[in-house]
């Protein structure tokens, strides 16, 4: 049997279109052998959060029963995703868990991902803030657009005003400038600490769930998670997203492929096999999740 990839592709906040990925998908499956699914899940703002993390556990809970019907090993399923996609990809992995009556998942595959939205002053929001595609500005009002929330909260976000303090001295240990690599942290500034605000806290609750925020997972549930792939890059406001959970898996004994994209940034994937359009980081991007798919 083939093995499978489930690819989320991330219409609701991404700049890329659906078409986009129908051209990637088929690029990995040809290049990998590989069936490729791509899960199209309902849209935010018609339809609320968390529909779109629900529809992506759903589908990959009825692929994975039925998998064998389609000539696929459901002992080979690999979950993957960017950006958006990749917190729909590694929360449906987390939720998985609980499951023992379908088959574990093989694998994921997280291509700058998008995993907590406690803190947006890390070394790569400062640095890529007004970088390509994603600035942090744009990036944290699509976050509250998709929650339905008032982007006129979008500089209190940034600041951290949303985050009391007891909640920053909690997730400390999982999420903070300090567990960034030195070498990552070139000019990096430490921001001056920001005046929490209860108001704001109480309309951002959902920031703080597992499935929005699944860098918050805790180390019990980390610690069981498939082998991953975890593709950064340097000129991306997301960048130390992964990084950070890179390290969670490491440090939980998870066996974790890293590829850091020195000429990416944010969504270069989009732009593959667009002749003089694309870029080269983008091929990079593409081999290194045909190697991973391979090896698996």
């Amino acid at each position: 049997m083939v093995s499978l990839q489930v690819f989320k592709d991330i219409h609701s906040i991404h700049v890329c279109s659906s078409g986009s990925h129908e051209r990637i998908c088929r690029q990995i499956a040809k290049k990998s052998d590989s069936v490729v699914v791509s899960v199209g899940y309902r849209l935010s703002p018609e339809h609320r959060y968390p529909t779109q993390s629900l529809d992506c556990l759903n589908a990959t809970i009825h692929f994975l029963k039925t998998a064998e019907s389609y000539g696929v090993d459901p002992h080979r399923v690999i979950l993957c995703g960017d950006s958006a996609g990749g917190t729909y990809a590694t929360g449906t992995c987390q939720e998985l868990l609980k499951r023992a009556d379908i088959p574990k998942i093989r694998a994921q595959i997280l291509i700058y991902p998008f995993l907590q939205a406690m803190n947006f002053n890390l070394p790569s929001h400062q640095k890529s803030a007004s970088v390509g595609l994603l600035s942090l500005e744009r990036m944290v009002c699509f976050i509250l657009m998709y929650l339905r929330k008032d982007c006129s909260l979008t500089k209190a976000v940034l600041a951290g005003s949303h985050v009391p303090e007891s909640m920053n001295l909690k997730y400390r240990k999982w999420i903070h400038p300090d567990l960034i690599p030195e070498k990552f942290k070139r000019d990096y500034k430490p921001p001056l600490p920001a005046s929490y605000i209860p108001q704001v806290h109480e309309k951002m609750q959902e920031m703080f769930e597992i499935r929005f925020s699944p860098l918050l997972a805790e180390d019990a549930v980390v610690g069981r998670l498939p082998d991953t792939c975890i593709i950064t890059c340097e000129h991306d406001v997301l960048r130390d997203d992964g990084l950070l959970y890179k390290k969670r898996l490491e440090d939980n004994n998870v066996k974790v492929t890293w590829c850091h994209i020195e000429d990416g940034f944010h969504g270069v994937l989009c732009f593959l096999g667009y002749g003089i359009f694309s870029f080269p980081s983008a091929s990079k991007i593409m081999d290194h999740i045909v190697s991973f798919i391979k090896s698996c």
